[in-house]
């Protein structure tokens, strides 16, 4: 099912209003059998990706405990997924338009279920190690391939907005179920049972992908961009590496400021290698397009912000509103129902106004119900409000995952789809790395929990309107043209 490309120059969207050309709910917006089993298996693998990013949170002391790493070693159990994963998303991508998405994808998932195994079974701190950054690189390699299978199977319009909206509930999902999983499983089984269900979901989707999943990649075979290529994946594990460090040290260690210093160098390089290369890695009129640039910066929001909410709530409602780790699951479970919820709902929204609208309405919403839980007070009033507000913007949250998600794909041929949603997904991934760094620390770092958590949560509103009217601005000129589309 091919993407119409003949109307779109970079700057301007598609002109063909697709909610007029398949109104959601209409016959031809419904899923076949073997459509709804493709979505299954795509879907299930970005689902296992983000619950990896923290089901095993809550595990590590036991962790470290059992294997003897020290503290120092146990931050690199998150670093070590983090780093590859996030690192090698655009480069993996774009592999996969090159080389072909369903190769790659099934060998992500391959490399993927090893991986867990032996994180399961390891026997020392650098076997585990070792584990955790193959579980990256292959998460690196099922992440945007999966997407751009995912946009490439279902065409533009009413089908590719239910399976994007799919998708992206169940990517903000299963990093708040990794939390609540990870607790419950570690309590019962033992932490080695959190990568035990990781690689049960891989070896569930493994055997189907095969038999579902088309090949697909770029008609033409260009040259791979080794300079481009090295200059991106160097930048981006350098950034992560200083934010991931910054969670832990702070950015006043000389490590995190000569990693960051590297990476803002890099990613710099980057960009003026991919002016002058013959056939760049990442086309430089695509991120020009407003709904690229703008809607990437809006999803990198919106995951970022709510990330920290997510981390400062969490302290808040244990160490200040004394909820057990169980209770607080509970009001982390309202809030995956909330995420479901509008998950089911949102694409009738993008069919009736656009994805540019939801999107800015997704991050206001989200502002305004995080600015929200500075009045929710104390006591078990405080907890039921907490837990009503936070739902609601976990609600609004996920209208603008959706809203970015179509946005940034819509009109883009299908062979950059690769790249398309590698930068979908490196919004993402950077989106869960970047906001405990930048955020979080404030909380435990103000003098007292409660100063720092009020702080956290009213500078999160803040940046979240921001870049909600920022988005707005930015994507205004999208409207201006023939017809409305579904970009808005």
């Amino acid at each position: 099912m091919a993407i119409d490309t003949s109307a779109p120059a970079a700057n301007s969207a598609p002109d063909t209003a697709s909610s007029a050309r398949n109104p959601a709910g209409s016959p031809a917006a419904g899923l076949s059998a073997r459509d709804k089993l493709v979505l299954f298996v795509l879907c299930a693998a970005q689902f296992m990706v983000a619950l990896d990013f923290s089901v095993l949170n809550v595990a590590l002391p036991v962790l470290g405990a059992d294997l003897g790493m020290s503290d120092v070693a146990l931050q690199w159990a998150v670093t070590a997924f983090a780093l590859p994963s996030g690192g090698f998303l655009l480069l993996s991508g774009r592999l996969g338009d090159l080389y072909g998405r369903r190769r790659l994808f099934l060998s992500g998932l391959a490399l993927f279920a090893a991986a867990s195994v032996l994180a399961t079974f390891a026997w020392d701190p650098a076997s585990f190690l070792t584990a955790r950054a193959l579980q990256g690189i292959a998460a690196a390699a099922i992440v945007p391939t999966g997407m751009a299978l995912l946009t490439t199977t279902f065409s533009e319009g009413p089908a590719r907005d239910r399976a994007l909206a799919l998708s992206g509930t169940l990517m903000s999902l299963g990093f708040t179920v990794g939390m609540v999983l990870g607790g419950i499983l570690t309590d019962t089984l033992g932490w080695r049972s959190t990568m035990g269900l990781l690689a049960v979901f891989a070896l569930i989707v493994l055997p189907l992908a095969p038999a579902l999943l088309t090949e697909s990649r770029s008609p033409e075979r260009p040259r791979l961009d080794v300079p481009g290529a090295i200059t991106v994946t160097g930048g981006l594990l350098a950034l992560i590496y200083a934010l991931t460090t910054a969670a832990e040290h702070g950015f006043g260690t000389l490590d995190v400021q000569l990693t960051l210093a590297a990476g803002v160098l890099l990613l710099a390089a980057f960009v003026r290698v991919e002016a002058r290369a013959a056939q760049p890695l990442v086309s430089l009129p695509m991120l020009r397009r407003p709904s690229v640039a703008w809607g990437n910066l809006g999803g990198l929001i919106t995951f970022s912000m709510m990330t920290t909410i997510v981390f400062v709530l969490t302290l808040h409602l244990q160490d200040t509103l004394g909820l057990s780790p169980f209770e607080t699951g509970v009001v982390f479970g309202v809030q995956g129902v909330a995420a479901a919820v509008s998950g089911s709902l949102v694409p009738r929204f993008v069919g009736r106004l656009g994805a540019r609208r939801v999107l800015v309405a997704g991050l206001a919403g989200q502002a305004v119900f995080t600015a929200a839980l500075l009045v929710t007070g104390t006591g078990t009033l405080g907890v039921v409000l907490a837990t009503a507000v936070a739902s609601l913007a976990c609600f609004f949250h996920m209208g603008a995952i959706i809203g970015y998600g179509i946005t940034v794909t819509s009109g883009v041929p299908d062979e950059e789809q690769g790249l398309a949603t590698g930068l979908v997904t490196s919004s993402q991934q950077l989106g869960l790395t970047v906001g405990i760094p930048l955020l979080g620390v404030l909380a435990t770092t103000a003098g007292d929990l409660t100063s720092g958590y009020r702080m956290v949560v009213g500078i999160d509103a803040l940046i979240v309107l921001a870049a909600a009217l920022l988005v707005a601005a930015g994507l205004r000129r999208r409207a201006a043209g023939p017809a409305k589309s579904v970009v808005g």
